[in-house]
């Protein structure tokens, strides 16, 4: 299993225990703190914090085999697709992990979304096969670990509906209080009645999710309580992991992009980062083009994407002083209805190192693409849509080439939004006041009579 004279991938979690830290990401700052430090950005500079690991001790090709004997394990953290790969997580081997066997997702063929973009083939990365629905889970399962370390009461989030549900979940499985603020009217009903029956206390605010989020933030400093927002590096950790079980199922060998929606930013953040420890571990040989699609009405970091000068900025290092934000964030895509994402930073970064893109893409767009991703037979909400949506645009500009390997990250259940659904098919799909969309793939019920003959002329019209 391990290699002649290499240390097992236990014996290695053991050397690790006290060798990461909490870091400021800001080149000028670097502050450092402890992992046990209830912290959310830097004291110093209020600049996000990153977890960093000494890795120096670790073996890729040990970690490699001992991933895959895991796979075969009934060892509850072995079930996990997070803690499988707990070697570089920054939790101590007897950690009480609080899990519900998340990860271990598919990836799927897309033929028909592939011909939709221009490509010669598509991947669909489903992490909406998480077990409530929506890729929160993998940080979910690290953050509410990283609460019940600390001794918190109560775990609480800003959401647009996914992050409620799954903290719902991950606190009521923790025996905590998950407390939820919501911008009233603006999630959909699936969503918050996931939050509900997993017992959380639930306050909707008169605003949106960025007026929740700086609610969040003055909550932060209660030591009764947790924040597991994405600003928290904890679910960052956990979220990294897609990137290591997506290189597995691709034989570690990395696609030539990656492409995921963007809302408050966390996601693209995560994989960026397990992207780059994959590479340090020598798993693959380089990394993935990343790149974030936004809604046209929620997309501030494509908006300042397109007035960076790429030459100078794109190996990451340097970084805008701030990003505009948006005040009235505007979609249907409400899962990443977000003006001011708290992860921009750290997103950019990995869209800019690792030369990927950032835009924006309609309403109609994402409505089509997502049709098309239901055609396909995989569905998804709204917010994942962007990405098809996106690999379309960035195939016409050039930036992706038909016949490179592609991954579109869906984010989320088609489930969770159902009621989207409904509107798309049946025609009556609108944002605010604005016309209906029309949808280029619109599927509504027929009505017939009750006859066989009705049936069968109706079903030969459709062919």
């Amino acid at each position: 299993m391990a290699d002649k004279g290499a240390p097992l991938a236990e014996d290695v979690t053991e050397q690790r225990v006290g060798r990461c830290v909490q870091r400021c990401i800001m080149p000028d700052c670097g502050a450092t703190y402890g992992l046990r430090e209830r912290v959310y950005v830097c004291s110093r500079c209020d600049g996000p914090l990153e977890i960093i690991c000494n890795t120096a001790n670790l073996n890729g090709a040990t970690l490699r085999n001992e991933w895959e004997a895991r796979s075969a394990s009934r060892e509850p953290r072995d079930l996990s697709g997070v803690w499988r790969y707990r070697e570089l997580l920054p939790f101590d081997a007897d950690a009480p992990i609080v899990t519900l066997f998340e990860g271990n997702t598919p990836l799927y063929d897309a033929p028909r979304s592939a011909k939709y973009t221009g490509l010669s083939s598509l991947r669909l990365k489903h992490q909406g096969c998480n077990p409530t629905g929506s890729f929160k889970d993998t940080g979910m399962t690290a953050a509410v670990t990283q609460a019940v370390l600390l001794g918190a009461r109560t775990v609480v989030c800003a959401s647009t509906g996914n992050t409620a549900a799954s903290l719902a979940a991950y606190a009521a499985r923790a025996g905590l209080q998950a407390a939820i603020l919501l911008p009233q009217g603006q999630i959909s009903a699936a969503k918050l009645a996931q939050s509900m029956d997993y017992g959380a206390a639930i306050r909707e605010i008169e605003g949106n999710f960025d007026d929740c989020m700086r609610l969040i933030q003055e909550l932060g400093d209660d030591p009764s309580i947790y924040v597991a927002n994405s600003i928290n590096p904890f679910r960052i950790e956990g979220q990294k992991t897609v990137a290591f079980e997506l290189m597995a199922q691709f034989g570690w060998k990395a696609p030539d992009h990656v492409v995921v929606p963007g809302g408050n930013l966390g996601n693209s953040s995560a994989l960026g980062k397990g992207f780059e420890e994959i590479l340090a571990l020598k798993l693959m040989d380089r990394l993935p083009k990343l790149s974030v699609i936004q809604a046209e009405g929620s997309g501030p970091l494509a908006t300042l994407f397109g007035l960076l000068d790429s030459g100078a900025t794109n190996d990451g290092a340097l970084l805008p002083a701030a990003m505009p934000a948006v005040d009235h964030p505007r979609t249907l895509a409400t899962a990443i209805k977000i003006g001011a994402p708290v992860s921009w930073r750290k997103s950019l970064r990995v869209v800019l190192k690792t030369h990927g893109q950032v835009i924006s893409v309609t309403e109609q767009e994402i409505a089509d693409a997502k049709a098309m991703v239901g055609r396909d037979g995989v569905g998804c909400e709204p917010a994942s849509a962007t990405t098809v949506a996106g690999i379309r645009k960035l195939v016409a500009a050039g930036h992706i080439r038909p016949e490179e390997s592609v991954v579109a990250v869906l984010t989320g259940h088609v489930l969770k939004d159902p009621d989207y659904v409904s509107n798309y098919h049946r025609g009556t799909l609108a944002l605010d006041s604005a016309a209906p969309i029309v949808g280029a793939f619109r599927n509504a019920p027929v009505r017939v009579s009750a006859t066989k003959k009705a049936i069968l002329g109706s079903l030969e019209r459709q062919k």
